[in-house]
């Protein structure tokens, strides 16, 4: 793995910062010149994976957000985002579809397959007590080269 490019950053968790890390993340890999499908599935999936950490990680307590991107040769994508949270005591159960674990708020239970279904890969680890790191992958096509007359 031939990392090309990476950032870090890192900022409070909460609610009003899912937009800074959807934009942030894909400012960064625009230079790629990705599709914009791809580019919206990565913006819903770091939205979901950071949304997850503020209502599930820190149960709106509080809170930081760590996020690496990383850009690799052959177009990938690399994204973790972590937290110092709770954890997750079943991460099997976790990413089942309609599980959720917030009993005062309406939540659909989707939020891993929703990453899931938009990126190439995704796993997660977790310890309950220390947090929770969602790694996702996406490996972004070839931009097509025309000569402008088709």
């Amino acid at each position: 793995m031939s990392v090309k490019d990476e950032i870090k950053i890192s900022f409070p968790a909460s609610s009003e910062n899912e937009c800074f890390a959807r934009t942030a993340v894909s400012a960064f890999i625009s230079r790629l010149d990705p599709h914009i499908d791809e580019l919206a599935d990565i913006r819903t999936a770091v939205s979901e994976a950071v949304t997850n950490a503020v209502v599930h990680a820190y149960r709106e307590r509080g809170g930081m957000v760590y996020i690496t991107v990383k850009i690799i040769r052959d177009r990938t994508v690399c994204i973790h985002i972590r937290d110092k949270g709770c954890g997750i005591e079943d991460i099997e159960q976790a990413m089942t579809p309609l599980f959720t674990t917030a009993h005062n708020e309406e939540r659909s239970g989707l939020g891993f397959a929703v990453m899931e279904s938009f990126m190439d890969s995704l796993s997660v680890r977790s310890k309950k007590g220390k947090g929770t790191c969602v790694c996702m992958k996406k490996k972004l096509q070839e931009k097509e080269i025309t000569d402008g007359f088709s």
